[in-house]
């Protein structure tokens, strides 16, 4: 008789364990998953207390005593995780003690600003915005890059976070993404490179990046800028100038705008730009360290997203003539 009830209790523990966990009705709306933050330093019963106010309808001492049969019941993970409709205590354990949080994340595009960088992160979902309150410089020196400016710094690409998380680690892993991606390319950077620095690599890539409407078209973009470095001519682009007019810039680049010198105005000063003007990606990145072998000193828009280059001035002014006055 003892055996048979032995036999039956495994059974219905057995079952249970793989059993949905019921929820309180309105406890999701929809179906939509349960909300449960676990915070550092909560112990086991203080997670099924927890698991239960987040909407399971359960008893939270059984809760406990799974955790604690288990044996990984010191093994669960503070975090902010997410429970569907149909998980079994079994599930919901292995959720915890893997640290499968609920995760958001958020997306740097290439060439994108540091203007742009922020308001991408007061807009993404539950992501905690502790630089909202920092200026720029207090935000570097809070990633341990005092003396930095943040243009340029961060790698373009999605970064997934958990619910909650702050916006300054999302920001720290692209910085450090941003350190891996230029070491490298400057490790590739070709002899003859008029580069005399990773950073100014950095700031050509932002350039090239702004500059390319093409893929195809970066190398022979950059080997434009490589050439005219090289004998000192002025860069002469038009994302420099826009970069420099800031929250001034209307859409139209004026004549006057060229004409006006600010330190990011390539029509009026030699050389780079003192910072980025904007975030590069891997290819633009591989570009400015690895341009084109061209005589190219010229180039313009042709309208359809590439671009023409040329190696003279009357070259360039026909071509210019051809694809921006429409004249034959």
């Amino acid at each position: 008789m003892l055996l048979l009830v032995l036999i039956a209790a495994g059974a219905a523990a057995a079952w249970w364990l793989q059993a949905p966990l019921p929820q309180r009705a309105g406890a999701a709306v929809g179906g939509a998953p349960l909300e449960l933050e676990i915070e550092p330093g909560t112990t086991p019963r203080g997670v099924a207390r927890a698991a239960v106010q987040a909407g399971l309808d359960v008893r939270p001492d059984l809760l406990y005593w799974w955790f604690r049969l288990s044996g990984k019941d010191r093994d669960i993970r503070a975090g902010n995780y997410e429970i569907p409709r149909g998980t079994s205590p079994q599930a919901l354990l292995q959720k915890l003690v893997r640290g499968e949080e609920a995760l958001r994340a958020v997306t740097l595009v290439e060439g994108w600003n540091w203007r742009q960088v922020r308001q991408a992160l007061a807009r993404a979902e539950q992501l905690r915005p502790d630089s909202a309150a920092l200026s720029d410089a207090e935000l570097m020196a809070a990633l341990e890059r005092p003396g930095v400016p943040p243009e340029g710094r961060f790698f373009p690409d999605t970064y997934t976070y958990a619910k909650g998380s702050s916006d300054l680690n999302v920001l720290r892993r692209a910085l450090h993404a941003m350190d891996r991606r230029l070491e490298a390319a400057w490790a590739q950077r070709a002899p003859d490179t008029p580069l005399k620095s990773a950073e100014q690599a950095l700031i050509l890539a932002s350039i090239v990046e702004k500059e390319t409407g093409r893929a195809e078209d970066r190398a022979q973009v950059a080997g434009v800028f490589a050439n005219r470095l090289r004998i000192g001519m002025l860069l002469q682009t038009d994302p420099t100038v826009i970069y420099g007019l800031g929250e001034r810039f209307d859409g139209n680049l004026r004549r006057r705008d060229l004409t006006t010198d600010t330190p990011f105005n390539t029509y009026t000063r030699t050389g780079l730009p003192p910072t980025p003007i904007a975030m590069p990606g891997k290819a633009s990145l591989l570009a400015a360290v690895q341009p084109a072998d061209t005589r190219a000193l010229y180039f313009v828009a042709r309208g359809d997203g590439s671009s023409h280059f040329s190696t003279t001035l009357d070259e360039h002014n026909r071509a210019v003539n051809r694809y921006q006055r429409g004249q034959k």
